[in-house]
């Protein structure tokens, strides 16, 4: 059986949303776009085609791929989490103590990570080396361009 995937309750309802548009909206366009092409004939010279058909291969890969994510979601509430430690769901405010600046960060299920509104994955470097930790302990981090040295300041769960 495969490993349940963590996510929040707002990721698990992003995956229902896009499953929904997906077997709704996009399955029946190709389907229509697929059929529409073939009535201009030859098919083996006919971009149109191909294109849907294309088209149609990623729409079914993505609706597989969400209907498995979503059938081994386990939603998480982070509101309902009391923890000392970091865990899936904190929102961690870190000093970063090369460039003394202040960044938050909720860790969040792969998914749902988007760096531009401060939610990065568990899986991230930077997620994996938070697990763990509390408040006022320094946490190496080896990133790309080397290893950052944060201070968590901040654990909360909302």
């Amino acid at each position: 059986m495969s490993e349940s995937v963590p996510m929040t309750a707002e990721g698990y309802q992003r995956l229902q949303d896009e499953l929904k548009n997906l077997v709704r909206v996009e399955r029946p366009k190709v389907v229509q776009d697929i059929a529409e092409a073939r009535s201009h004939g030859d098919l083996s010279e006919n971009a149109e085609y191909d294109a849907a058909k294309d088209r149609q291969g990623f729409v079914e890969g993505r609706i597989k791929e969400l209907n498995h994510k979503i059938a081994t979601a386990q939603v998480i509430d982070p509101s309902k989490i009391k923890s000392d430690k970091i865990v899936f769901g904190a929102t961690v405010t870190l000093f970063d103590l090369d460039t003394e600046k202040e960044v938050t960060y909720q860790i969040v299920g792969e998914d749902e990570a988007d760096i531009k509104v401060g939610k990065i994955s568990i899986v991230s470097p930077v997620g994996r080396a938070l697990i763990g930790h509390t408040e006022d302990e320094e946490v190496n981090v080896v990133v790309p361009s080397g290893v950052k040295v944060y201070e968590i300041t901040r654990i909360e769960y909302k």
